[in-house]
């Protein structure tokens, strides 16, 4: 299984609306990956590490997948209706990484 994370840094002044991200944005990029997508998290910031500290992202998704190519395939052709809608919510650039999930834990 593998984890697709985009992170939005936390930038002084910049703007993420996250109800629209939980509420809009990521239920389309489900239904446009359809059964590529086994599921997905949105994360909030909070905080950093350090007392006080400000989160080092503002927000977040993880999208999991079989694999990097069924994630490509049903991303693939819907990238840019998904991106085009990124501004209705920030103007924050995102940094995606892709990750192998090695270790998971059901209750």
């Amino acid at each position: 299984m593998i984890k697709v994370s985009v992170m939005y840094p936390n930038t002084p002044g910049a703007r993420f609306n996250h109800e629209y991200y939980r509420d809009k944005h990521m239920p389309m990029v489900q239904a446009k990956l359809g059964a590529a997508l086994k599921f997905y998290t949105v994360d909030k910031g909070l905080a950093g590490g350090a007392p006080g500290a400000p989160a080092t992202y503002v927000g977040m998704c993880h999208l999991y997948c079989d694999s990097v190519e069924t994630f490509q395939a049903g991303f693939g052709p819907h990238a840019k209706e998904i991106m085009a809608d990124i501004p209705n919510y920030t103007d924050i650039a995102p940094v995606m990484q892709i990750s192998e999930v090695v270790v998971g834990q059901a209750g």
